[in-house]
This record gives C-alpha cells, structure tokens and sequence, in this order.
C-alpha cells in the first residue's frame, strides 16, 4: 500500500469515529484558521504588473511623502501603490501614459538636479521637488504646458483615494484609514485584494 493511501486510509477512521456534529465544528475551526492566515498574508503586487519595480519603488516613495507615516501608518503601508496599480489597469486606463511620462520625468529631475533617484534622495530633498511640481516651477522639458501641477495633482488625488477608499480598491490595507477616523470596518465578503 502506498504512503498515500495510508494516510488516506488513516484519515478515513479518523472521520468514521467522529459525529457529525463534532465533524462541523472542527470544518468551522479549519475555515476560520484559514481566514485568519488569509488576514496576515503581506501586501504584494498584482501578478500582471503594469507598473515595473522601478516606477513602482518610486510611486511608493511619492505616496508616503504624500500621506507620511506618524502614529498611524502612511501611503506605503496602506497599499497606495497596489491601489494604484489596480485601478491603471481598469477604470483609470486613461491615466497609463500620464503616469509613464510623469514618473520618469521625475527621474529626469531628480537626476539632473540631485545626481539620486528620488527614492534616494533625503525627506526635505523629496519635499522640494513635489512642491516644485505642485507650483508649476517646473516648466521646462518634459514638465511643459503645465504638466507638473496635472501630474502632482493626479499623484495626489489617487494617493489619497487608496488611502482613504475602501480595501475592496486595493488600498487602504487593513482598513487603516477606517480605524485612524474612528469608522467601523466594512466587511467585504469574497474580497481579498492583497493576494496571497
């Protein structure tokens, strides 16, 4: 006989000897352990990335200079990136190139000013090009025509809707935003958007 008809066999005699009622406790136990476990699964990125590590390193970057981390987690922790990542690949599918061109025009800036990607560069370093973006005094190459202030301003829009939106969204992970304000957790059935 086989290891796993053995196991199989054992498993069987183990069930014939328990009652029904019993049977459905122990089912219950196992379903809600596995919800649990589902619970403390880490953040990840969806499978299909349309973001690359790069541009995703970077917005993640961005969303926590945007909603920073205090007493209460910040944009990094709450899933922004995963947020956004989502929602470009369905209802803000007119966004894709903005956020291409944006992010690597913020490159660009960083390195031409500061010689350091902007996830490198020091908190105050990263404050002053988002400020730069946001008041438009970024004017020139790929930032002309206003496209800074529309792309800060899209950054943060997005940013704050992941933090804020519900976690069916994709962001707000852990209902984090709910629990800062004091709102009870909504309960989503059939939804994981974190993946596991």
């Amino acid at each position: 006989m086989s290891n796993d008809l053995r196991k199989v066999g054992v498993l069987m005699n183990v069930l014939s000897r328990i009652t029904r009622r019993e049977f459905i406790k122990l089912a219950g136990l196992i379903a809600a352990g596995l919800s649990f476990l589902s619970g403390c699964v880490t953040l990840r990125r969806p499978d299909k990335k349309l973001l690359s590590d790069d541009e995703a390193n970077l917005l993640e970057a961005i969303a926590e200079q945007i909603i920073p981390t205090d007493e209460w987690p910040g944009g990094r922790d709450a899933g922004v990136v995963n947020f956004i990542e989502k929602q470009l690949s369905g209802p803000y599918r007119r966004f894709q190139e903005d956020y291409r061109k944006g992010l690597a025009a913020i490159t660009r800036t960083c390195l031409e000013k500061y010689q350091r990607k902007f996830e490198d560069l020091s908190w105050d370093q990263q404050t002053i090009i988002l400020k730069q973006m946001e008041s438009g005094s970024l004017a020139d190459g790929p930032w002309k025509n206003g496209f800074s202030q529309r792309f800060f301003e899209l950054l943060r829009s997005h940013s704050l809707q992941g933090y804020y939106g519900s976690p069916r969204h994709g962001g707000n992970k852990n209902y984090i935003s709910y629990k800062m304000i004091g709102l009870d957790e909504f309960q989503v059935i059939g939804q994981n958007r974190y993946g596991s």
